[in-house]
C-alpha cells in the first residue's frame, strides 16, 4: 500500500470516527438521557449535568481526531517518521490520559452529588478509564518509536 493510499484510508477512518462520535454525542446520548428522565422523573435533575459532563469528555476525543488528521497528512506527504508525528502522538497520549482522569473524577463527583448510580461508577468508569489509558500507552509507545525512527532517518540523511 502506498503512502498516499494509506493516508486516504486513515483520513476516511478519522472522518467516519468523527461522524460516529457526532451521532453518539449529539443524538444518541441526549435521546437516551431524555428517555431515562421521562420514564424516571426522579432522575430528571441529573440529565443536564451528565450531558454536559459527557460532552466535555468528548472534546479531547475530537481534538485527538484533529491531531490524527495531521499525522495522516504527514504520512501522505511521505513524512511518516518525523519529529512532528512523534509530537502529535505525544499530544494524543496526553489528551487520552487527561480525559481518562477527568472521566474518572467526574464520574465519582456525580456519584457523590447523588446524580449517579453506584453501579455506573464501579463498572462503567473503570472500563472507560482502562480504554483511555490503553490509548494513552499505545500512543506514547508509538510516539517513542516514531521519534527514534526520525532520529535514525535524520542520521541516515546526513550519511553520504
Amino acid at each position: 500500500m502506498s503512502q498516499k493510499n494509506l493516508s486516504k484510508w486513515l483520513k476516511a477512518v478519522i472522518i467516519g470516527t468523527g461522524i460516529f462520535g457526532l451521532i453518539i454525542f449529539g443524538w444518541l446520548i441526549p435521546a437516551y438521557g431524555a428517555s431515562i428522565a421521562s420514564m424516571n422523573p426522579e432522575f430528571s435533575h441529573c440529565y443536564w449535568p451528565w450531558l454536559v459532563f459527557l460532552w466535555l469528555c468528548a472534546v479531547p476525543c475530537f481534538a485527538s481526531l484533529v491531531f490524527g488528521w495531521k499525522i495522516a497528512s504527514n504520512i501522505g506527504s511521505d513524512k511518516s517518521f518525523s519529529f512532528d508525528n512523534a509530537k502529535q502522538l505525544k499530544i494524543i497520549s496526553a489528551l487520552a490520559a487527561g480525559d481518562s482522569a477527568f472521566f474518572f473524577a467526574g464520574n465519582w463527583a456525580l456519584l457523590f452529588l447523588n446524580m449517579s448510580h453506584p453501579g455506573v461508577a464501579i463498572i462503567f468508569a473503570p472500563l472507560v478509564v482502562f480504554v483511555g489509558i490503553a490509548v494513552c500507552v499505545v500512543c506514547a509507545a508509538l510516539s517513542h518509536l516514531v521519534y527514534k525512527s526520525a532520529v535514525m532517518q535524520s542520521e541516515n540523511d546526513l550519511t553520504i
